[in-house]
């Protein structure tokens, strides 16, 4: 799968009612180490079906930075049943962000 941007307008339909896990990536193109976790998570998209995985780009979507109180990107975020389980800050290696899932 590819990985899908996920706005306000989709949240509830994409996340919250996922019956997979999502994998969000809270992000903005001028952060250094979001640029370098970007390639990575595209690359999990594409590799595991079972997981869907989606992007927040927080310039333009500042509600949900704020829902989830995301204070400094890359936030990289699990949640499964409309729930965060897993969440860790800062550029990851792959083995890192897998291990989140």
């Amino acid at each position: 799968m590819s990985v899908m941007n996920i706005s306000k307008a989709n949240f509830t339909e994409e996340v919250i009612h996922s019956t997979r896990p999502v994998l969000l990536d809270f992000w903005a193109p001028w952060c250094g180490p979001c640029r370098m976790v970007g390639p990575v998570v595209e690359e999990i998209a594409a590799e595991r079906p079972d997981i869907k995985v989606g992007k927040v780009n927080i310039d333009e979507q500042p509600e949900l930075a704020g829902r989830f109180g995301i204070m400094s990107i890359p936030t990289l975020m699990v949640m499964k049943d409309g729930r965060v389980v897993n969440q860790a800050l800062g550029a990851r290696p792959k083995s890192q962000i897998l291990a989140l899932l």
